[in-house]
């Protein structure tokens, strides 16, 4: 049986489709400075996000990868 996600990351996650997010806006809202919290590489590491950086753009976008969307999709978060 796999384990469930934490909420930290299913919170993290939906905050990210809302809308279109930069780089900067997202280390704005979810940096920590905890070591306990560690969502944005913890989201790296588990393939659930990916920076889209285009050259003419200073601030790449985050984005969910297919698995970050199935993870939401798992948990009835994507329609």
């Amino acid at each position: 049986m796999s384990e469930a996600p934490p909420l930290l990351m299913i919170e993290f996650l939906s905050w990210l489709i809302e809308r279109r997010r930069t780089y900067s806006e997202t280390m704005d809202a979810w940096q920590s400075h905890c070591p306990r919290q560690t969502i944005w590489e913890d989201a790296i590491i588990e393939g659930y996000i990916q920076l889209d950086r285009k050259p003419s753009d200073p601030d790449p976008v985050v984005k969910l990868t297919d698995r970050g969307r199935s993870l939401l999709n798992g948990n009835g978060l994507l329609g």
